[in-house]
């Protein structure tokens, strides 16, 4: 017992003394705490100003570190008269954080700081107007007002810089000042330093942004002035200046819009964009986001392609600034598609990508995808489906579907990978395909009745669970139940036992089958639907309730019901529009790219609309100034503008203005130069006209132009000149023209060897490698009435193109049949889609009346079918005429051994496959019809095969490469099947559908 106690004793006595420690410990910190801080104080109350700087250099790390230092105020504030420049510039420092906190002591201080504004020092004078700005007191707005003007005319450009950012903050304080502060506006843009442009621009911004009268006067300095400014003043004067364009210039795509008079750039519409365009290749993000915005709203559609690559290059930044630049270029593929398709590879989603990054991306893929990339893209979608992110896994099944909807060629396969989806163990996966597998079905219901039957079963699949699934799969089948008589009505058996169990969405279209079969099959539903409404009539849910009764009382007519009734079928059974997947961005360029409000998708707070474009260009007299020379200052910045180049630039032409522009971009991508190759052909074919020094063909000696054909000495030289075609000109010889040398004379070119005249000759005859087992399609180009007498005939001739390998040869035939003779035949205005080229036939100079000419031109279609347009052109008119390409011409043939097909045919299976099955006309039995109806169909070559029930054909696409397999296994009774393997899945599509059209007439 005692040494319990003495236990007891000993616990007693340790806890005492830890809470003695305790609260003497909790005193040292606070006394601490209150020593340090006195330690300071008595350090700012010292005679010697190294202890007061070492004071202020603690209390502003203090700050720096997020601790509180309020209660320092008194003590530091009055060390605001302090003689030493370093200690004062720390006050202010401290003084700016805390004098809107502290306003009453601040103010106390306010005439010291009015002595400030006239210390010698930059730098003291700048951080007492700061200072000053920071009181927010109204009492001192006439002080403010003074002190702004007056930094607005100090000798420093800091000072004035200082004084630009002073003038928002009085703005705010008392919007009654507007028209003083304007003034000061009015004054500093006149400035001509770098370091205080991007300041009052966004003064200008903040206070009157709709007085574009200010910018007019200031427009070509900025523009001039923008690559030295700080990287944050060019974000706001670039915003700044494309409002301003949107407003003094008009649309540089009016052409494509309206067509009407030749469109002329301003000259100063050319200067912003000539002077922003450098900075693309800033360090900058927000930088080059603000130039790709004010090219994508105001540059001409042929110039907007060189921010692709700026934009591509900032995807290797943090994820904050992938984040919004994939914002903008989402929003940009909708309208402009062309311009990221080179960079397709670049929008790969990694699996490192955070899920918002991988989303982005994912749209950005899905606007790309079109009829020559859509393979390329699906196959990188099946591999997203395996991604262990939920939520990109559903994104991705979504995207598959809007694949679907806008490329009706690979809107089967889509459908048939998305069924087999319904197969796998993810609920997620299976509950995203149904609902996306809906809507196809929307658009073609007859043609699937076996999957709609393949989802009814899902019903009782455990997998199936999320609600929104169930609900679509009950939707199809009651919409489609014609399609499923015998399914629909067991579907809602097995529904109506586990009624009261399902999610409210599920139990409404469980009431909505019940009624749409009450309509169509009354004899079998009729009790199953009264107990579905039985049980749908006391339910928890008075949206449910409400339904069951409305529907009761609309299908099962009474005496009691209502006119309704007899329009039950019509309101049930109405054919429903099929739902429209459109991306969430495509309503998005209504705002400002870049812009706060654009990444919102909601108009944020002080957002200002972009203007629209003026239907008759403004005066452009307003910009112009007139520099005095007494002006100029040496070491100043200055832009200079007299009369005689105002009067200059009009007579010089658009074209040499946007060559200037662009003789900057010899080193930009591939991507650039494809999109102004257009122009490029327009300038060169201009200086053709100018410049001709033909030869015409001589139709008895042949061998000369192939002389001069042959001496072409680099291949520099060959870009210059025209290459010879097969198949122009008597023999297949084109007539050849040739630029004087520098002496001013041509000289004749040295004789070729035999051995070289004899491989030219063998390239230039067409006769040779004509397709093998039929006659070449004529296409009818021009008709002789449209062209006033000139018709032209055109046929794929399957011959390699020698200029270019990836270009399908195009033989032409000119049939003159008026009474005059026609010259300078060619071909300009080539309006291609993103990608394809086009290789024109040398200009035919005379087609005398009566007579034919043929020429061969070559285009790289891109293995699309789309038209390339162009206008072919006399020496009195212009006609538009259009070449769209069969599929079979899109490709050419190759040799494979039996061994060699098999093992391509296994490597391009499942969605590269394509199947079909059909009956063959009464007179394509034998294989001989067979191989010349499929080779007429196709440019493709016979593979050998041992089966004598098999034709086995190759080919490979022009452009790409990509291998064609078609194999036609016949059966009995004319029955036969079709498979096409190939990896463009659109190509095989299509080829399916021409080959079976050969084969079944």
């Amino acid at each position: 017992m005692v040494a319990l106690w003495g236990f007891l004793f000993f616990l007693l006595f340790q806890l005492k003394h830890r809470q003695s420690v305790c609260r003497r410990s909790t005193f040292c910190v606070f006394a601490n705490y209150s020593t340090l801080h006195d330690d300071l104080k008595e350090m700012l109350d010292s005679n010697k100003d190294s202890l007061k700087l070492e004071a202020m250099k603690r209390i502003v790390a203090m700050i720096a570190r997020g601790k509180n230092a309020s209660d320092l105020f008194p003590a530091v504030v009055k060390n605001v008269a302090c003689k030493n420049i370093e200690v004062k510039k720390l006050v202010y420092v401290y003084l700016v954080r805390y004098a809107e906190e502290q306003q009453d002591l601040a103010l106390l201080s306010i005439s010291t700081f009015q002595r400030g504004l006239k210390d010698p020092n930059q730098l003291i004078r700048a951080s007492a107007l700061r200072v000053l700005s920071s009181i927010r007191v109204t009492i001192i707005v006439p002080i403010m007002m003074l002190a702004i003007k007056e930094a607005a005319s100090d000798m420093s450009p800091y000072v004035r810089k200082t004084a630009a950012h002073a003038i928002p903050k009085l703005y705010s304080l008392d919007p009654e000042q507007k028209d003083q502060l304007i003034e000061v506006i009015e004054k500093l843009l006149a400035d001509k330093t770098t370091l205080v442009a991007g300041s009052v621009v966004m003064a200008f911004e903040e206070v009157c942004p709709e007085r574009i009268d200010l910018i007019h006067k200031n427009y070509r300095k900025l523009c001039n002035l923008l690559i030295d400014v700080e990287e944050w003043g060019q974000v706001v004067i670039i915003n700044m200046l494309t409002r301003y364009a949107r407003t003094q210039f008009l649309n540089p795509n009016i052409n494509e819009e309206k067509e009407k008079k030749p469109y002329v750039m301003d000259p100063d519409h050319r200067l912003l964009l000539r002077n922003t365009k450098p900075l693309l290749q800033s360090r900058n993000a927000a930088v080059v986001m603000a130039v790709a915005q004010l090219y994508f709203h105001l540059a001409p559609k042929a110039e907007v392609g060189v921010i692709a690559k700026a934009l591509v290059r900032l995807l290797r930044s943090h994820s904050e600034v992938q984040y919004v630049v994939l914002q903008n270029v989402a929003t940009m593929t909708i309208k402009r598609r062309g311009m990221f398709e080179p960079y397709l590879k670049s929008f790969y989603i990694r699996s490192t990508d955070p899920t918002q990054i991988k989303i982005l991306k994912l749209e950005v893929l899905t606007n790309l995808a079109n009829e020559t990339n859509i393979s390329t893209i699906l196959r990188e979608f099946q591999t997203y489906i395996k991604s262990m992110d939920k939520d990109f896994v559903a994104a991705t099944i979504q995207a598959i579907g809007r694949c679907a909807t806008n490329i009706g060629e690979v809107r089967d396969t889509c459908l048939n990978g998305l069924v087999q989806l319904l197969s796998n163990r993810d609920e997620l996966v299976v509950a995203e395909s149904v609902v996306v597998i809906k809507k196809l079905l929307q658009m073609q219901p007859e043609k699937h009745s076996d999957i709609i039957k393949h989802m009814a079963k899902l019903t009782d699949n455990i997998q199936v669970r999320v609600p929104m699934a169930r609900a679509s799969i009950l939707w199809l089948i009651g919409e489609y139940c014609e399609h499923v008589p015998k399914i629909a009505p067991d579907v809602l058996r097995k529904m109506a036992k586990s009624f009261t169990n399902e999610e409210d969405i599920v139990k409404l279209q469980i009431i909505n089958l019940a009624a749409k079969l009450y309509l169509t099959n009354s004899k079998q539903t009729k009790l199953l639907t009264q107990y579905v409404l039985n049980l749908a009539k006391y339910d928890q849910n008075y949206d449910i309730r409400d339904r069951a009764r409305f529907i009761r009382q609309l299908i099962v007519p009474t005496e009691k019901s209502g006119a309704l009734s007899k329009y039950a079928k019509k309101l049930f059974l109405a054919l429903k529009p099929a739902p429209v997947l459109e991306s969430p961005f495509k309503d998005r360029d209504h705002f400002q790219l870049g812009s706060l409000s654009h990444l919102l998708n909601a108009k944020a707070g002080g957002y200002q609309e972009l203007p629209d474009w003026p239907e008759a260009a403004p005066d452009p007299s307003v910009r112009n100034v007139e520099v005095k020379e007494s002006v100029r200052a040496v070491g100043t910045v200055t832009y200079r503008d007299t009369e005689d180049e105002r009067k200059r630039a009009p007579k010089s032409k658009q074209r040499k203005s946007e060559s200037e522009s662009e003789s900057d971009d010899d080193e930009e991508s591939e991507s650039e130069s494809s999109q102004s190759e257009s122009e490029d052909s327009e300038s060169e074919v201009e200086v053709k006209k100018k410049k001709k020094v033909r030869m015409k063909p001589d139709r008895r000696n042949p061998v000369a132009p192939l002389h001069r054909t042959g001496s072409l000495p680099s291949s520099h030289a060959r870009q210059q000149l025209p290459v010879q075609q097969p198949g122009d000109g008597p023999g297949g010889l084109v007539p050849v023209r040739l630029r004087p040398f520098p002496g001013g004379t041509s000289r004749p070119p040295p004789p070729l060897s035999p051995s070289a005249l004899l491989g030219l000759t063998a390239v230039s005859l067409p006769s040779q490698t004509i397709a093998p087992s039929s006659a070449l399609k004529n296409y009818e180009l021009l008709h002789r009435i449209t062209g006033e007498g000139l018709s032209v005939e055109y046929c794929f001739s399957r011959q390699p193109f020698s200029p270019d390998a990836n270009m399908v040869a195009v033989q032409m035939q000119f049939t003159n049949s008026a009474t005059a003779d026609t010259k300078n035949l060619h071909i300009e205005d080539a309006k291609l889609q993103s990608g394809m080229r086009v290789k024109e036939f040398p200009e035919i100079e005379l087609l005398p009346a009566g007579e034919t000419a043929t020429a061969v031109m070559g285009i790289d279609f891109c293995d699309s079918t789309q038209a390339a347009n162009f206008q072919l052109c006399t020496h009195t008119r212009k006609f538009f005429v259009s070449i769209q390409p069969p599929v079979g011409e899109l490709m050419r043939s190759v040799f494979l051994t039996e061994n060699e097909f098999k093992k391509e045919q296994g490597e391009l299976m499942g969605m590269n496959e394509i199947t079909e099955k059909l009956t063959l006309d009464a007179k394509c039995r034998n294989e001989h019809a067979i191989v010349q109806r499929v080779t007429a169909a196709a440019n493709l070559s016979r593979v050998p095969c041992g089966s004598d029930r098999e034709c086995r054909f190759a080919g490979r696409t022009v452009t790409s490469g990509s291998l064609v397999l078609v194999t036609v296994a016949t059966g009995e009774d004319g029955s036969a099947q079709l498979t096409v393997n190939c990896e463009k899945m659109v190509i095989g599509t299509m080829l399916v559908k021409d080959i079976l059209l050969a084969l079944t007439q």
